[in-house]
């Protein structure tokens, strides 16, 4: 029973994603002009190269942000039922916090935290 849902459900997933896309290609406008292909289609002429490239420690220090800022998300449920779970929850906790310092220590090392 269970392996026949879980092949139905993808098979209609499949289908529903192939079907919006190609429903979405037969009714959707097409136009093909030059302005298509610019950069921005502003009505403006670019001035100099318009592939600009970023460095990728913005990427880096963004990633590290959210990573330490989804882990908020973990220690609040944590919290509301420390009392309840007791010392299982402190040391899972503990390893997790553990875990997760040995990563900042890891990107700290690499040099991901600098901002340049």
């Amino acid at each position: 029973m269970g392996s026949e849902a879980i092949i139905v459900f993808l098979l209609a997933g499949i289908v529903l994603v192939a079907g919006a896309n190609f429903l979405s290609n037969l009714i959707s406008h097409k136009s093909d002009n030059p302005q298509k292909r610019e950069p921005y289609e502003s009505g403006m002429t670019t001035v100099g190269p318009t592939w600009v490239q970023f460095k990728v420690g913005y990427y880096l220090f963004a990633i590290l942000f959210l990573i330490f800022d989804i882990e908020v998300a973990f220690l609040i449920p944590w919290a509301v039922v420390f009392k309840e779970v007791g010392a299982v929850a402190f040391i899972e906790i503990l390893v997790f916090l553990v875990i997760l310092g040995l990563g900042l220590v890891y990107a700290w090392k690499k040099g991901a935290l600098k901002w340049e």
